[in-house]
């Protein structure tokens, strides 16, 4: 093979490789463009956490539960003292017809004297407490706004399975997006010569702040 079809093989392979990573970085910044957007943005929130004024909204319900849930509840707390285990689908029917609470069976925790149910969620929480002596109900649930929930979104905190699969496939496409671009600056550092300096760069700040700063 004469050096001329060497050089035009090795360009037309550049340029596949080229357009391949064009491809994939456009893809991976278009399904990370919102997610990035949100997590920048609650970057700096919770870099400030403590600056940002929250006011929690307490909301308190009281009420009495039907005779027989709670002859039902007490024999079933007899047989469970010190269990968590989710409360029975009569119970958990009444919190949403009554409360809009939606226990969705997560573990209460149960003993002879009452039941305590956790309801955590982002930007907040939420319990229940039923007295078995009486039947006498208890909610309470505290809002801290929005900017609170935000910031337990960015951490994945009370968000659900659906959203903790999104952090990570979310993380995943980050990876690629920088992946693929730091190939594509690779193949353009020749024709620009501050390329390598500047990720150098990008390197270096943080890892001296890092090292200077943080204790």
């Amino acid at each position: 093979m004469s050096v001329p079809n060497a050089s035009s093989a090795r360009n037309a392979s550049r340029a596949v490789w080229l357009k391949n990573l064009h491809q994939w970085h456009w893809i991976s910044s278009a399904l990370c463009l919102l997610g990035m957007f949100l997590f920048s943005i609650t970057g700096i929130t919770l870099n400030h956490a403590s600056q940002i004024e929250a006011k929690p909204v307490i909301t308190r319900k009281l009420a009495q539960l039907p005779a027989p849930l709670t002859t039902q509840l007490r024999d079933y707390a007899a047989a469970h003292d010190g269990a968590k285990e989710p409360l029975p689908a009569a119970a958990e029917q009444w919190l949403d017809q009554n409360w809009k609470v939606q226990a969705g069976g997560r573990a209460a925790e149960w003993s002879v004297d009452e039941i305590y149910l956790p309801l955590a969620k982002a930007g907040g929480d939420a319990w229940v407490r039923i007295a078995l002596e009486d039947g006498a109900v208890e909610f309470e649930n505290t809002d801290r706004g929005w900017i609170s929930w935000l910031n337990d979104v960015h951490k994945g905190r009370n968000t659900g399975a659906a959203w903790n699969w999104f952090i990570d496939i979310f993380a995943g496409a980050c990876l690629l997006f920088c992946i693929t671009g730091l190939l594509i600056l690779k193949f353009h550092a020749a024709n620009r010569p501050f390329t390598w300096p500047m990720v150098g760069l990008g390197i270096l700040i943080p890892v001296v702040i890092a090292l200077l700063f943080i204790h």
